[in-house]
């Protein structure tokens, strides 16, 4: 009489277990800085989790793991390749609008007045970070501030510093 073997259901868990070290491992072999190797790992055995209905055995799914993750690397640096290819191309527009025609002369006053009008803690902070090149740590620290803080307050006066820019070459172009 043949016994027929019915395939194990998936225990996602010792799945993780069992394999979370080689496929980290494997993502940084491929150029994966620590960080994106856990983004990745992770989003590795979610597609493990939706697509393996029951236990392959531990080289099978290894291998399937493997080859999972190394298309998920792959198409993040496909992407961040496109990212970069976009931005570039949107400085280069940027650049043609408000300074090709002067060198960025115009823009760089109307950044530097607007850099004078700003008061108090926004323009300290623009100062030493930018200014003085200090990391966020040592700013935040001098101005009594956590870097999180900091970060935000950067991000407004980064904002309300394009827009004075922008008010100001307005009338210029």
């Amino acid at each position: 009489m043949l016994q027929t073997r019915m395939p194990q259901t998936l225990d996602l868990e010792a799945l993780v277990r069992g394999h979370q070290t080689h496929v980290w491992r494997y993502l940084r072999c491929l150029g994966a800085s620590p960080e994106l190797a856990e983004d990745l790992l992770q989003d590795t055995f979610l597609v493990a989790f939706r697509r393996l209905e029951h236990d392959r055995g531990d080289a099978a799914a290894a291998t399937f793991l493997r080859s999972t993750a190394r298309h998920l690397y792959l198409r993040r640096c496909r992407d961040q390749h496109r990212r970069e290819e976009l931005l570039a191309g949107l400085a280069e527009q940027l650049w043609q609008r408000d300074c090709a025609a002067d060198d960025g002369q115009q823009w760089l006053e109307a950044l530097r007045s607007c850099v004078q009008a700003l008061d108090g803690r926004p323009r300290q902070a623009v100062q030493w970070f930018y200014g003085e090149g200090r990391d966020r740590a040592s700013v935040a620290a001098a101005m009594g501030m956590k870097e999180n803080g900091l970060k935000t307050l950067l991000q407004r006066v980064r904002a309300t510093l394009r827009e004075c820019v922008e008010r100001r070459l307005g009338g210029a172009r």
